[in-house]
């Protein structure tokens, strides 16, 4: 068994999908519309495979924070000068640098930034 996608409800849906294939280097498929619903995505495909839906309802204006559930979105990178590496290019970029790099108590080298909606993206080996 595999977890076959992450579905993520975004305000932005061409900005956030810009945003994962400019820094993520993914590849949007085709923007699904059902108007009847309101509803809008695209499917993001990374180069391992993985995918990301980013979706867009109508009647999904705010954001809710709850303190179950959704905590981050983690991308295995490879080494630990690839983590560096990324941090710095993402931090060049302005985007917002949460932590690290660092290892963390449980041993994992990683550093977490937030994408443009307040998503927290773990960058790790």
């Amino acid at each position: 068994m595999k977890i076959e996608h992450i579905a993520l409800f975004v305000a932005d849906l061409e900005g956030m999908r810009q945003f994962y294939e400019t820094h993520f280097d993914a590849t949007a498929g085709e923007r699904y519309h059902n108007p009847t619903k309101g509803f809008t995505s695209y499917f993001l495909t990374f180069s391992s495979g993985a995918r990301l839906e980013l979706m867009q309802r109508t009647d999904i204006t705010e954001r809710t924070m709850n303190a179950l559930g959704y905590a981050h979105l983690a991308f295995s990178l490879g080494s630990k000068q690839a983590v560096d590496d990324w941090t710095a290019r993402l931090r060049d970029a302005g985007i917002q640098h949460l932590d690290g790099p660092r290892t963390t108590g449980d041993g994992y080298y990683e550093s977490t930034i937030a994408d443009p909606e307040g998503n927290v993206i773990e960058l790790t080996v």
